[in-house]
């Protein structure tokens, strides 16, 4: 066992490292004695415990085996509790008043908790050196008008070295913004934990009927900062948001554990986990299931990566279930900062259209590398195509033009992107829909290389043709091997792939070829 996080009245626990979402086998959890129950997943959380106080764990496995971890929870300086404040948690009364009173009163190292009911309330504000509870049967439900919510604003001077102050963003751009339902704002040491639920509502409003026009401004998160450092967000339920429902950006050293994301399958753009230019990211043990991407890593479009060149890197996402979403790990397409280091393993996957989709495009810019990104131990089911790489992504007002889509060579120059290593290694995925991998790169800027390593993909014999890239002049698959074009390197080594149909490997322009298999 090994201890993720502990705050003053929680703590999450990895059970089994070699397991998935799900742990190989259940396990009985006892806490000082006292048993708690079966837990089948491999990353699980504590609840309602004392500050300062020493714990011990122990596992017991259905054969007898058994583990135990000691720990002791931090210290806390005051509980604050919102119905002290006026809260009433009544599912009518607005208490978006009497929340932020709570938090803005909360001293350094105190916690504000908040008890069961349904609490109505607008955006909140946090502040640093302090964590929130939401307790299980607790759930802040959003305002659904957005006359009632703070804007931030997309162009502010400020005399520092940019020369502004940023705040409202929006898909890749400095724009106006509504707040989110929680939010952070150059923070510091900040812990959101507990077992309750942050409802946007969005049904119930305005948000998901012509999502594309900007009405005030464009429309939020459920969780959103800008500028914060060493954050932790465990145990919480996020569900219906307006638009992204986590949106970390030019934050670092951020924890995500253990959490849920939900959103109906036709809502729009409710990506789960949007993190753009942060820095040293895990998310471990979530479950993800929403309207868009399931996890879309960014970096801005160009301007944001020209200007801040500040790329995500350092990303790790393990021990997830990442179901139904458009794409499960995605990275792009705005990621003009660049996309470095992400590691994305033990992870349990279906029904995504692309489990591991990277977009890009010319006009993304030099900063725009996305390199040594990872897959491994990760087991997938339906996903309709494992792996794609798309190199023009035809996103934006231009995204369908000659000069985006052409494959002919363009001149390399500071608007041209590259796309480094990308490795699949230990991946199992069944009931594979169009081909097992589509990889295209650059003709002026190839990608570096792919690497596939002990995978093996089956196929669905019900399959229907698709398109695995979103790009023009790509064509229609179904049952087809791996696809790669416009690459420096291409390496498969134990490859195993079952009900495909044509030539186990297709090239364009692919320089180098590396494998065992009989092609």
């Amino acid at each position: 066992m090994e201890l993720l996080f502990v705050s003053s009245r929680s703590a999450s626990v990895l059970l089994d490292a070699e397991g998935l979402y799900e742990a190989r086998e259940k396990r009985i959890l006892c806490l000082d004695g006292e048993e708690l129950g079966e837990e089948y997943r491999s990353v699980t959380s504590l609840f309602d415990l004392e500050p300062d106080t020493a714990y011990t764990l122990e596992t017991r496995t259905d054969d007898g085996k058994t583990e135990q971890l000691s720990f002791k929870t931090k210290t806390e300086t005051c509980l604050l509790d919102v119905k002290a404040f006026g809260a009433k948690g009544d599912g009518e009364t607005e208490d978006t008043a009497m929340l932020q009173a709570a938090i803005l009163c909360c001293p350094d190292g105190g916690t504000v908790r908040i008890p069961p009911g349904d609490y109505v309330t607008g955006p909140l504000f946090l502040k640093s050196h302090m964590t929130l509870e939401i307790a299980d049967g607790a759930a802040l439900r959003l305002l659904t008008d957005r006359k009632r919510f703070p804007v931030f604003p997309g162009e502010t001077y400020a005399d520092n070295e940019q020369g502004e102050l940023l705040l409202g963003m929006f898909e890749g751009c400095k724009t106006d913004g509504f707040a989110a339902a929680l939010n952070g704002i150059d923070l510091t040491d900040v812990a959101i934990i507990g077992e309750g639920i942050i409802d946007g509502r969005a049904g119930e409003g305005d948000w998901w009927i012509n999502p594309k026009v900007q009405r005030i401004a464009c429309r939020g998160n459920l969780f959103y900062t800008q500028r914060c450092r060493k954050m932790t967000v465990q145990g919480i339920t996020f569900m219906n948001s307006p638009s992204w429902n986590i949106h970390p950006a030019f934050s670092e050293d951020l924890d995500f554990i253990d959490i849920r994301v939900r959103a109906p399958w036709d809502s729009p753009n409710t990506d789960g986990f949007d993190p753009e230019s942060c820095r040293r990211v895990r998310l471990l043990g979530a479950e993800i299931s929403v309207g868009d991407d399931c996890i879309a890593i960014k970096s801005g479009k160009i301007d944001l990566g020209r200007k801040y060149k500040t790329p995500s890197e350092d990303l790790e996402i393990g021990w997830c279930a990442l179901l139904d979403g458009h794409g499960g790990v995605t990275i792009g397409s705005e990621m003009a900062g660049g996309v470095r280091r992400v590691n994305a393993h033990h992870c349990y996957m279906k029904g995504n259209d692309r489990a591991l989709r990277i977009k890009t495009r010319r006009d993304r810019g030099k900063d725009g590398i996305v390199d040594e990104i990872r897959f491994r131990d990760v087991r997938m089911e339906d996903v309709k195509m494992p792996l794609v790489v798309n190199s023009f992504y035809f996103c934006d007002a231009d995204g369908k033009s000659d000069r985006v889509q052409s494959r002919e060579k363009q001149p390399v120059d500071e608007t041209t992107p590259e796309i480094g290593t990308v490795a699949f290694e230990r991946v199992k995925a069944v009931g594979c829909k169009a081909c097992a991998a589509y990889a295209m790169g650059l003709p002026e800027k190839p990608m570096k290389e792919l690497i596939l390593r002990d995978c093996q993909f089956s196929f669905d014999p019900e399959a229907e043709p698709m398109v695995p890239a979103m790009a023009l002049g790509v064509e229609t698959c179904c049952r087809r091997g791996v696809i790669a074009r416009y690459l420096e390197k291409l390496t498969m080594q134990n490859v195993m792939l079952d009900g495909f149909e044509g030539d186990l490997l297709e090239t364009t322009e692919v320089q180098v070829i590396d494998t065992d298999a009989e092609v």
